[in-house]
């Protein structure tokens, strides 16, 4: 029977890949609660330019804000998402922790993914290049890849140049773009393109067949801030501001 969504992994693993990112997504937004919402102090003279000078609803404002937080716990989960895609094509594996996020599993192939090209620094950058040296010298016959899902170009090159004042290069250590590795996996030039064509449809079909769970408090931090409005009567923007510097001079008269 032919796949509905894509070609080179079945219908199951593609919509369990969407269930784990899912599961992942409503995870953060069940761990942005007040206390973690204040954990590093809220600029309230900030939002409060913001929703002037922005002409945005001071609730809609605080909601952007949670958001914030969780987009930055997402970034690695979407990572996650595109080792398991991967991991899924016929002949290649993930690493679970072991090391590597995917390699192929006759071992002629070891690759690291960042979901940006821009998330390393000078000395992760030299210790990613160490480890693929490794498995290229580990595995003779073995290709190893920096992948960049979310790559400044489209290339498929040998890794070679200065980090750290020092010069490094090896005949098989590559970086690699996400749209050529996502081919060079699948056999497809335009793999990845089809896939992010595919994923409005699969992501509506996963949430279809998924009973809601009522359990599950999304963005719970602004429902406990109301909750302090309705006894204090406080603006949402003065409760924040009371909440988080009350012990400031003249503030816990707000």
């Amino acid at each position: 029977m032919k796949n509905k969504y894509l070609d080179y992994i079945t219908d199951e693993h593609f919509l369990t890949c969407i269930a784990n990112l899912h599961r992942a997504y409503l995870k953060a937004k069940n761990n942005v609660t007040k206390k973690s919402f204040y954990s590093n102090k809220v600029d309230s003279i900030k939002l409060t330019f913001d929703a002037k000078f922005n002409d945005i609803e001071a609730e809609n404002l605080i909601q952007s804000e949670i958001l914030r937080q969780i987009d930055k716990s997402i970034n690695n989960s979407i990572g996650t998402f595109h080792e398991q895609i991967l991991g899924g094509i016929n002949g290649f594996e993930i690493g679970n922790l072991s090391g590597f996020d995917i390699k192929a599993i006759d071992n002629s192939l070891f690759a690291d993914i960042k979901n940006k090209h821009n998330t390393m620094n000078s000395s992760s950058a030299e210790s990613l290049f160490q480890k693929l040296k490794v498995y290229a010298d580990t595995y003779k016959k073995a290709n190893c890849y920096w992948v960049q899902i979310l790559a400044k170009g489209s290339f498929n090159e040998l890794w070679k140049g200065e980090i750290n004042g020092k010069e490094y290069s090896h005949s098989r250590v590559f970086k690699i773009s996400g749209d050529q590795f996502y081919a060079l996996l699948s056999g497809k030039d335009d793999a990845l393109l089809n896939m992010y064509k595919v994923l409005p449809t699969a992501i509506k079909d996963y949430l279809y067949s998924i009973e809601h769970n009522n359990s599950i408090a999304e963005n719970s931090a602004i429902d406990e801030i109301k909750g302090e409005i309705n006894i204090s009567k406080r603006s949402i923007l003065d409760q924040i501001t009371f909440e988080n510097y009350s012990y400031y001079l003249g503030f816990d008269k707000l």
